[in-house]
């Protein structure tokens, strides 16, 4: 699940437990929207718990020399 859809669960559900007053046979809606913001707050939280924390690493080579010159480079990594 990912986080956008984490948050359209958990909107969906806020509608239907306090904005919406029908009532279908047979079927709590307000009982299905705390089920669906539970699920949408555990999506988020699940994915910002396991994609939130990887570090994110930039490798840059720069490549540079005069006519006839041999080439140097350069690595650069950093880490945020």
């Amino acid at each position: 699940m990912r986080l956008g859809t984490g948050i359209v669960l958990l909107a969906l559900g806020a509608i239907l437990t306090f904005a919406l007053d029908v009532d279908v046979s047979g079927l709590d809606l307000q009982v299905v929207g705390w089920i669906l913001m539970l699920v949408g707050a555990l999506g988020i939280a699940l994915e910002l718990a396991v994609w939130g924390p990887r570090s994110r690493r930039v490798t840059r080579t720069d490549a540079y020399a005069e006519p006839g010159a041999p080439v140097r480079r350069s690595t650069t990594e950093e880490t945020y």
